[in-house]
């Protein structure tokens, strides 16, 4: 379960590390290489922690009124780093081995002090998990299996507060390089916007479902509801090919990983920000009052 955002942390922090070292002759990179060597062993589930509460989104992080709305460093010692602070939206870290503590916003110098990267155990001392919930969570509670979704293994979201969390130094991959932030930014979001070609194997389940009624009703080769399903797979590959197409045209890096195309990766995502509900509102039309007025 949800391992692309820890596996997009991973390559952005290898690119960014090398780069972070070729300027300042800092030893991240090989404190990386070494931090990867061991959650490929032991086949580790990572969570990318990069959202931040942000608090007034005019200000930088050195200008907000409380300094904790964005990950910090607070105190610093032969041993390692202590840093406070919260990550908001956190899906998946509470089922992750490990997370990965990355900037949000381009910093200043004025925000030194905010550009932290840092892997911590998800069970780390002074990290406090506030759980979210989604609409459906109850259901999974209920009796009978209609409504089950993926019971044991469905999505988790959660609010992160960090206070004084230790980082050794063999776990810090950034720390006060602020121009850097905006690269490991972009190129983070390059590698995960162009990942949402995983909401098209929802759209296939979506289509297929939706063909299935069609069937079920009796209307398979109505022209409009043939329409509809091509409408909505001509949509459902859109957003697939967009993403496979900056995959195609990556190009590599110093530290040698590749990096996809970020023109396509922002289309993969504003294509994905529109046609999943497009489909839906497709599947709706076809399957009629059916789907929403279905005995429980």
């Amino acid at each position: 379960f949800q391992r692309c955002v820890g596996m997009d942390a991973l390559n952005s922090l290898h690119s960014t590390t090398f780069e972070i070292d070729e300027k300042h002759k800092t030893n991240y990179h090989k404190r990386f290489l070494e931090f990867v060597k061991m959650v490929q062993k032991e086949n580790l589930v990572i969570g990318g922690a990069m959202t931040d509460p942000k608090g007034d989104r005019s200000k930088g992080p050195a200008e907000q009124e409380d300094p904790d709305l964005f990950t910090r460093v607070v105190a610093k010692d032969d041993k390692g780093i202590y840093v406070s602070g919260a990550k908001a939206h956190q899906t998946g870290c509470i089922n992750s081995h490990w997370v990965i503590l990355m900037p949000t916003v381009r910093l200043t110098e004025n925000d030194k002090d905010w550009a932290i990267v840092g892997a911590i155990p998800a069970d780390a001392k002074g990290v406090t998990y506030i759980y979210g919930r989604q609409s459906c969570d109850t259901r999974s509670m209920e009796e009978g299996t209609i409504d089950d979704g993926n019971a044991k293994y469905g999505g988790q979201e959660a609010l992160m507060i960090l206070d004084r969390v230790f980082i050794p130094w063999d776990k810090v991959f950034m720390h006060g390089e602020y121009e850097f932030a905006s690269m490991l930014i972009e190129r983070f979001t390059c590698y995960h916007r162009r990942s949402y070609v995983c909401k098209t194997g929802l759209g296939d389940i979506l289509i297929g479902a939706a063909a299935t009624v069609a069937d079920y009703n009796g209307i398979p080769n109505v022209s409009h509801i043939k329409d509809k399903l091509v409408e909505m797979t001509h949509l459902n590959e859109t957003i697939f090919a967009a993403g496979i197409a900056s995959s195609y045209l990556a190009h590599k890096m110093k530290s040698g990983v590749y990096l996809n195309e970020d023109m396509l990766a922002q289309v993969c995502k504003h294509n994905v920000t529109r046609f999943p509900y497009e489909i839906s509102r497709l599947a709706q039309d076809i399957a009629g009052g059916l789907v929403v007025t279905l005995p429980s």
